[in-house]
């Protein structure tokens, strides 16, 4: 069995909240490595985004191209609104897998799809932004693949320090 491990790799994002968010997200969904590629991130990462320090253990590393940064056997997935594309629903995801993500402002370019191994969609009425597209691809990969056990000893480990609330009826 091969290693279960999720990447991530962003196209030329443009909001330092989104891959605060990103980052975040790699963070509660277990992802090893963020990388993007292009500027507009470096000239605004001074807006520090990321609340939970995420980029302490989690390396945002930049890049000139993503084919060059896809770790050794793992399945390069975008995750794009394109016509073809799989459904989140009906996607199995690959144990190591490396999800790529277009700019805010645009799509994946055709030679990115070129390498590639598989195309994913969310079915939205309109598009997400990028933050919130990698914290549903990641919590349905966890879903479905497993990792992280569901009790209260979870709720404890994750929740922030001002959250003691328990229910009870």
């Amino acid at each position: 069995m091969s290693e279960v491990r999720a990447t991530i790799g962003l196209i030329n994002p443009k909001s330092p909240t989104n891959v605060g968010g990103v980052l975040r997200a790699a963070g509660c969904y277990s992802a090893q490595q963020v990388f993007f590629t292009g500027t507009r991130y470096l000239k605004a990462k001074k807006f520090h985004t990321d609340t939970k320090n995420a980029l302490e253990r989690i390396p945002l590393t930049s890049v000139e191209d993503l084919a060059q940064a896809k770790p050794s056997g793992a399945k390069a997935v975008v995750i794009e609104l394109i016509e073809g594309a799989t459904p989140l629903p009906e996607f199995i995801h690959p144990e190591n897998a490396f999800y790529i993500f277009g700019p805010e402002d645009g799509s994946i370019s055709k030679e990115v799809l070129n390498w590639c191994d598989e195309v994913v969609y969310i079915p939205t009425i309109g598009c997400m932004n990028l933050a919130a597209t990698c914290n549903v691809v990641l919590y349905d990969r966890q879903a479905k693949l497993g990792g992280v056990e569901s009790s209260d000893k979870t709720i404890i480990e994750s929740r922030d320090t001002n959250n003691k609330m328990k229910w009870q009826k």
